[in-house]
């Protein structure tokens, strides 16, 4: 499954290319998932080595609340009709920030104001620079 380049809207409209994902596993589904829902800001952190909680981090962005609470709801139908079990989903109600546990992919999903405020991506790239 090839993922295609997501618009960079901070940008001049050049496609940022979306983190790679063997075809076939959770990671790739998620991230293809996240990207037809048209998540924004997509990055996915790979925590083999770093953690033992799960061998990727996804963060994402929706523009409102209801669009993370949709991305989350269908990317838990997704995974779970993949084959890949049940998912476990907190923060739905408020939906500022909905975290989706799939085992060995941990999602993070965020308006984006509250995403800037806890900026996961700097915490957990641990100094790699493409990650940042």
């Amino acid at each position: 499954m090839t993922i295609p380049a997501q618009t960079d809207p901070a940008s001049t409209g050049t496609p940022a290319p979306l983190p790679h994902a063997e075809p076939g596993t959770l990671h790739a589904l998620v991230l293809q998932s996240l990207d037809d829902d048209q998540a924004q800001d997509l990055v996915s952190i790979p925590l083999e080595g770093k953690s033992s909680i799960a061998d990727h981090m996804v963060i994402a962005s929706g523009r409102s609340t209801r669009q993370v609470a949709a991305m989350a709801q269908k990317l838990a139908e997704r995974i779970k009709q993949g084959g890949f079990g049940h998912v476990r989903i907190e923060g739905l109600p408020a939906a500022d920030w909905v975290l989706v546990d799939a085992g060995d992919v941990v999602v993070h999903l965020f308006r984006p104001e509250v995403r800037s405020f806890y900026n996961l991506e700097r915490m957990w790239a641990f100094g790699d620079s493409g990650n940042a």
